[in-house]
């Protein structure tokens, strides 16, 4: 984990206002950093700047609090690891976007969020599926 941390991926805004503990187990920290080292250092080492995670890895609870389904991959549960991440511009966004798909990277699923507010990423080593959404 080399521009990521546990507590960036474990932040949650919406946690703290809800008192709410987001603290992953020890399987779902293991998940957390296979997801940093390889689907968000290497975007991170790519771009040549920061990226943000504006929500990763989410508790059960608040998952429900923040209105997430229940088979959210940002539940780090059955090996989905996810996060939502933005540059700070939609055009950093785009670039973010294009760099996860020119890298080759194994996502399960890479999403441009309202048109590129943010951008969707996740993983799972046993569904690589490459699935390239815009909503």
């Amino acid at each position: 984990m080399k521009w990521f941390t546990i507590e960036e991926l474990t932040s949650s805004g919406t946690a703290e206002m809800f008192g709410i503990d987001n603290t992953p187990s020890s399987e779902q920290t293991n998940l957390i950093v296979d997801f940093v080292d390889v689907i968000l250092d290497p975007l991170r080492e790519e771009f040549g700047s920061a990226i943000f995670v504006n929500s990763g890895f989410r508790c059960q609870k608040l998952n429900k609090a923040v209105g997430g389904v229940e088979t959210s991959h940002h539940r780090y549960e059955n090996n989905y690891a996810a996060a939502d991440i933005t540059s700070g511009t939609k055009g950093g966004n785009r670039k973010l976007f294009a760099l996860a798909q020119i890298l080759n990277l194994p996502f399960c699923q890479l999403i441009d969020e309202n048109r590129f507010d943010w951008i969707h990423i996740s993983y799972n080593p046993n569904d690589i599926r490459k699935q390239v959404l815009h909503l």
